[in-house]
């Protein structure tokens, strides 16, 4: 009986021993690693911006629908503002009442006072004279030679007045021409500011109001943006930012295309962080785009930080804190890696291509 124990013992000792043995151990191998970012986004369309009108009113009319293709400059939908309106309405009417080709009728009048004026200060010239010759031949009085001067002097005044008189008649005329045409110019403006008109060449991807509802300036009435480019609009974690340049290849997946992979390329970082979000936005443009596109969809990306080929490696899972590895003797051996990706990392230094390795237990 103690014989059988013995034998049990035996065995399952052996058991132990062998099953210590089967730990399995891998070699380094020969392989390529991409090091990439993670980064988060959408689909934007190229130039998409939100539509906001410039004044205050009511939604009066609508020139498009959504998906409408458009020109820059072409009208989206008018708000209605009776003020604006009449303030326009006034202008013209006053530019028109103003207009200096509208108005010569009064410069022709005091033309023809000057000409009349000058006209009798020749006569009062020859008079004067003709006085002043009798005065000196002892004929007439001192009176009648006094009349005729101060005649004389005041045809002369009234003419330098009526000169000074047209001067300023043109001049008023033409400012108050002018300045009725510059009133009507604000007025037209302040009008056209309430047709909402596009500011590219694109679609219309959203309209966001109803005709009768009341806006202002802070009132989004849509988006618009290019119908035929696209880029990426990508949320990078603060940490990472440090790392992405422009130029840096991106490898696309999109829930729409569930089973394709797309290219782009980064081609802008903006050099501020979201205090909200911790994070930088990165755009980056397709170098080939999928056949259809909306703004939006979501997106996830890796950005291609570096890439090697023909480099020794392991996999991540055996490493320990890093920079230690399990030997197949089950003694533990300090590493240097470099680069490294999710699922391997390249051995710098410590191994070899013959050494061999078990995975932490």
């Amino acid at each position: 009986m103690i014989s059988f124990y013995k034998i049990c013992f035996l065995i399952f000792t052996c058991l132990l021993l062998s099953c210590k043995k089967e730990i399995p151990s891998i070699k380094p191998e020969i392989k390529s690693i991409t090091e990439s970012v993670y980064a988060s986004g959408i689909i934007k369309s190229d130039r998409q911006y939100n539509v906001f009108p410039k004044s205050n009113g009511v939604v009066k009319e609508f020139f498009v629908n959504e998906g409408d293709i458009l020109l820059k400059g072409a009208p989206i939908m008018s708000i209605q503002n009776q003020t604006a309106s009449l303030n326009s309405e006034n202008a013209t009417l006053n530019a028109s009442y103003f207009d200096y080709t509208r108005n010569v009728d009064k410069l022709n009048q005091i033309k023809k006072d000057i000409e009349f004026a000058k006209r009798k200060l020749k006569s009062d010239s020859l008079g004067m004279a003709r006085q002043n010759q009798l005065w000196l031949q002892g004929i007439g009085t001192k009176t009648e030679q006094e009349q005729r001067e101060l005649a004389f002097q005041n045809t002369r005044t009234g003419l330098e007045n009526l000169y000074i008189k047209l001067s300023e008649t043109q001049k008023q005329l033409k400012f108050s021409d002018k300045q009725s045409k510059i009133n009507q110019q604000i007025s037209n403006a302040i009008l056209s500011d309430y047709t909402v008109k596009s500011e590219i060449d694109g679609r219309v991807y959203s309209l966001l109001k109803e005709v009768g509802e009341m806006v202002n300036t802070q009132t989004q009435l849509g988006v618009i943006g290019d119908d035929k480019t696209f880029k990426l609009e990508l949320q990078l974690d603060e940490y990472d930012i440090i790392k992405i340049k422009k130029g840096q290849e991106v490898i696309v997946r999109l829930d729409s295309y569930s089973d394709d992979v797309f290219e782009a390329v980064i081609d802008k970082i903006n050099p501020i962080m979201n205090d909200k979000t911790r994070t930088f936005t990165v755009e980056a443009s397709f170098v080939k785009k999928p056949d259809v596109l909306y703004p939006n969809l979501s997106v996830e990306a890796n950005i291609v930080i570096s890439q090697k080929t023909n480099i020794l490696t392991i996999p991540m899972e055996y490493l320990i804190d890093r920079k230690f590895v399990f030997m197949k003797d089950g003694t533990k051996k300090e590493v240097k890696i470099g680069l490294k990706d999710y699922q391997l990392a390249e051995i710098i230094e410590g191994l070899d291509a013959n050494s061999e390795i078990i995975r932490p237990q």
